[in-house]
């Protein structure tokens, strides 16, 4: 071979590597990235396993003999018998992520557990591992109230049992709350519109209606929810083998894309579903559960939509409750009817017991602040470094001037800092608030009016939109 070949070919090869070693960092990244994740996951998971007796894939029978599927994470340590935080939804909990090859993260179970909880989650009704057929909200009633009764009759368990969850993991508990059982003993339901079918004005139906028409966010929903066409193991199944089974499937079903700002131009309205290819299920066919499926031919008042799992104002709730609502959430008027409805009719003893939070979010965007966290529209930057509510309010300049430090950074005063429309937002509804309560005898005798009447009235404004940042900043 020739010197000046030779040169050549060591160039070509030279550049080769130079464009190989520029493409390798992206790929390189992009698997430490997953390598650390992988790591975190089965940290946790370790964690959990050392401090909790783990029970998955434990096949729940119901009155009926239909089958749910159900984890439990129990205290290994516990002095006697413990409480139970109850989780029941028709998403996928499936302990295995089978896409990234590791646990998924289980840090809320962890939590629980530390916190010395039993943690109970269980699949709805025809979902997924669970038995049966799909119904929103995990109807039969009945269900809710089965696995109540299973949970407290555990020799593990102490006899108390409290559920929580957002979205539809939240809005079957009114309606199981209502049927009145001993072991059930407090709720904490967060974004739960779907759950209120008739409250006060409101003929909505879970919000599958929006003054009488049919809102059609819920049919995109419905198409990856409603899903009755899926493997199914045998019942003779052991869980050991259902746990096995499921590091390789979690029953998921991976829905073809659909143009939906298309879709939703179809009609009529109720061939929708089928005009997509939507699987056979409850929104567009006749189906054997509680209120026979077909939620498209139903009018607002239809006899169906009292049949299933939704709560009305018919339902008395006589149980503690914690009641998460977001000011920017579709069902956030007939979430509120339904607190002041409960709040109105309970025993004062239970109607003391309601306490509500309305968190200026999205959807079930409690707990979820980012490095862009939005209020609304505003913006306040990276929530997560915010340690307290007060610690915002300063950065919004809600705070009154501090005259000793006490040894800590000074916070300033009230000012025009951070936000600007956020601020006035706040100051504006907290001038609201003063006045309404202007010369009513109820509301003299509070810190508020007390502050106002030796105060500028702007100070007693700025102190109210503080409180209100200090009572909704746990919620973001």
């Amino acid at each position: 071979m020739s010197k000046s070949l030779l040169a050549r070919s060591i160039n070509v090869a030279t550049a080769f590597a130079v464009l190989l070693s520029l493409g390798m960092p992206a790929h390189a990244q992009q698997d430490a990235e997953k390598d650390k994740l992988i790591a975190e996951r089965k940290l946790i998971e370790k964690k959990l396993q050392d401090i909790a007796i783990v029970d998955r894939k434990v096949m729940v029978a119901m009155r009926d003999g239909t089958r749910m599927a159900t984890d439990v994470y129990r205290p290994k340590n516990a002095k006697g018998k413990v409480p139970i935080i109850f989780v029941r939804t028709p998403y996928n909990f499936n302990f295995w992520d089978v896409k990234l090859g590791a646990p998924r993260d289980m840090s809320s179970e962890l939590e629980a557990v530390k916190r010395g909880y039993e943690l109970v989650e269980m699949n709805e009704r025809g979902h997924f591992f669970s038995e049966g057929n799909y119904e929103i909200l995990g109807a039969p009633i009945s269900d809710g109230s089965d696995a109540i009764r299973w949970m407290a009759s555990q020799p593990w368990a102490n006899g108390k049992v409290g559920a929580k969850g957002c979205s539809s993991t939240a809005e079957w508990q009114l309606a199981v709350v209502a049927e009145g059982d001993p072991q059930f003993t407090t709720f904490n339901i967060q974004g739960f519109g779907a759950g209120i079918g008739h409250v006060g004005p409101y003929y909505e139906q879970g919000n599958w209606y929006r003054g009488g028409a049919v809102q059609l966010l819920f049919l995109s929903w419905l198409y990856t929810q409603q899903n009755q066409v899926r493997p199914m193991l045998p019942p003779g199944t052991s869980q050991a083998e259902l746990v096995q089974f499921s590091k390789m499937f979690d029953m998921a079903p991976q829905m073809p894309p659909v143009d939906w700002e298309d879709a939703y131009w179809h009609l009529p309205l109720n061939d929708i579903m089928r005009s997509v290819e939507a699987p056979i299920g409850i929104g567009s066919h006749v189906m054997p559960t509680p209120t026979g499926g077909n939620m498209m031919a139903r009018t607002p008042n239809d006899p169906a939509w009292y049949k299933g799992g939704l709560w009305h104002e018919s339902m008395p709730i006589n149980k503690p409750g914690l009641w998460f609502v977001s000011w920017y959430d579709v069902s956030v008027s007939p979430n509120l009817a339904a607190y002041n409805h409960v709040r109105a009719t309970a025993t004062k003893a239970i109607a003391d017991q309601q306490y509500l939070v309305i968190s200026p979010s999205l959807h079930c965007r409690y707990t979820r602040d980012t490095e862009d966290t939005k209020i609304g529209d505003p913006s306040v930057g990276d929530a997560r470094t915010f340690k307290n509510g007060r610690q915002l309010a300063a950065w919004l300049g809600l705070v009154p001037r501090q005259h000793s430090s006490g040894g800590k950074e000074r916070l300033l005063g009230i000012s025009k800092r951070g936000d600007t429309y956020l601020r006035t937002l706040l100051i504006h509804g907290a001038r609201a608030v003063l006045f309404h309560r202007m010369g009513k005898a109820e509301h003299q005798d509070g810190w508020l009016m007390r502050l106002r009447a030796r105060r500028n009235p702007n100070v007693a404004a700025v102190a109210l939109a503080m409180a209100f940042i200090a009572t909704l900043y746990p919620a973001w």
